[in-house]
Order: C-alpha cells, then structure tokens, then sequence
C-alpha cells in the first residue's frame, strides 16, 4: 500500500457517509485497504495501492459536495508549512477591503480578481491598486483589519496541530505586513513575510516598498526554509488560491489549492473546495483527537 485516499465533507453541507465509502471501495476494488475514520460525518481515508486512477473515483461522485485526494503515504507528515494570506487563511482581500475606505472596492477587486487568475502581471497590478489609494489615511489599516479580516474556519488547528507535532509555520502573502503581522499572531505561525505599504505624514503615498513580494519570492522562501531546516522537499506542504502561489504549489512536497482561482485549481496537486483548513491536516493523517485545537 503505497498511498493513501482521503475523502473530506463538510458535515453543515453534506456530511460523509457510510456509503460514500464503500462506493470509493468498490472503486478502488482489490487496491482498497481497510477505511479508518480521521473525523465522524467530515473524513476518511482508504489505504489503497501505487496506482489509482483519481478520474474514476471524481466520476463515481459525481458532483457530491465531497473533496477527493489522493496522498503518497511516505513522509505524510509534513515539517514544514508555507501559507498564503489572503483567502486563504483568511477570508478576505485585505487590499480590497482597504479599497472599499476609499470607495473604490468594487474597482479594485476587479484587478485582484484578473491578477488572481494569472491574467495580469502581479507586480504591475499591485503597484496600480496601491496607487489608486494615495492619500488614504492610514487609520483606515487598522479598520479593515479589525472589522474586516477573520480567520478562516480551521487556520488556527492547521497551524497548531501542525507546530504541536514539530513543524514550522510560515505565512507568506503579496499582501501587506500590517496584515501579515497581526495574522501571524492570531493563528500561531512562526514568521510572516508580505510587502510594506509605504505611509507618510499619516496617509498612504500610494507606493510598496520594492522589492515586491510575489510568486518568485513565495517560492524563494518555501525553498529557503526547507534547507535551513535541513528538510527533504517531500516533507514540505504550501497552501494558497491564487496564481502567484501556484509555483510553491507545485514545488512543495503537497501542494494544496485551496478554494482556488479555476487555473490554480487544475494545477495544483490537490484542490480542497469543500473542506475548511482542518482539511490539510486529515490530508496528513492527523485525527481530531490530534488536533491542538
């Protein structure tokens, strides 16, 4: 048995089954192992031989609210995190959000959308989203973020059951440190990296501190950090929803889309829709009863 298949649900929407399964066994045929359950009605997982055709268990659900991966079993236990920020760990843009003090939302999100995408150069589409808010005042920071910006369902158990177990925890975003900082403080993690809006006399100049963080940097730290803590690139997973994270995506030992722009989704090595954070975790193996939180 060399890897393993792992169903997740969200049990307000659609929880897991009996059925569910015995279908996914069926499928698998004499590849299936025995079925252990990580979370009553939320996740299991089937030990199952080196080839599975992951198509057919997609057609064999159909369209059941129901997230389906398929992990190797070596190394699952990953050491070393790398998250995105924005509608990843948190449910919101921040940027956006800040644009919508300046009465420019609905302008603003349509670029981050297209930048999100792959459709716009990153770095050109932040410099003008930032330039569109100069002069903002810069209390205006501390209002999107203390009205705005939540955690998502699960960031705080990903984080800590993961460092509870020996991994490091880092949180990486185009976004900005205002942000980034308080975050990293919120759901536990490590270290925080982002870009620095630059302020003057109280309000936003309307420029980002260069070098601008971007893919190119997301993947520059996942690959630093897997060798200053002298890990096996396998031992590595990232999670993020945009295209400029899709290169540490693919790069990490797992990769997961999580409820991802449609091209970062179908590239990524695993998608998660339906699940919340808690999601990479039974990915890993972990059981509630592991969990830090």
């Amino acid at each position: 048995m060399q890897h393993v298949l792992v169903l997740i649900a969200d049990p307000e929407d659609r929880p897991l089954e009996a059925a569910d399964v015995a279908l996914a066994a069926e499928v698998l045929g004499d590849a299936a192992g025995a079925p252990r359950w990580l979370s009553r009605e939320r996740a299991v997982e089937i030990a199952c031989a080196d080839f599975v055709d992951e198509a057919l268990l997609r057609d064999a659900f159909e369209d059941a609210p129901i997230d389906i991966a398929i992990v190797p079993a070596a190394q699952r236990r990953k050491r070393l995190l790398v998250a995105d920020m924005d509608s990843t760990i948190i449910t919101v843009e921040c940027l956006d959000e800040l644009a919508d003090f300046a009465g420019l939302k609905p302008k603003i999100a349509a670029i981050t959308e297209r930048a999100m995408r792959g459709e716009l150069d990153f770095k050109a589409a932040l410099r003008e989203r930032v330039g569109m808010l100069t002069g903002l005042d810069e209390s205006a920071l501390a209002r999107a973020y203390g009205e705005r910006v939540h955690l998502t369902p699960g960031a705080r158990a990903l984080v800590g059951t993961m460092r509870k177990h020996g991994a490091y925890a880092a949180l990486v975003s185009g976004g900005f440190t205002y942000f980034t900082a308080r975050v990293r403080e919120a759901a536990g993690f490590d270290q925080d990296s982002a870009n620095t809006l630059l302020i003057e006399a109280g309000r936003l100049t309307g420029k980002v501190a260069e070098p601008i963080l971007d893919s190119s940097a997301k993947l520059a730290t996942l690959q630093q950090l897997t060798r200053e803590r002298g890990l096996d690139p396998a031992e590595t997973l990232a999670v993020g929803d945009g295209a400029n994270d899709l290169p540490m995506l693919q790069a990490a030992g797992l990769g997961v889309a999580f409820r991802a722009k449609p091209k970062v989704a179908a590239a990524a090595q695993v998608r998660i829709e339906h699940g919340d954070l808690t999601a990479l975790l039974y990915l890993q193996g972990y059981a509630d009863e592991d969990f830090a939180v």
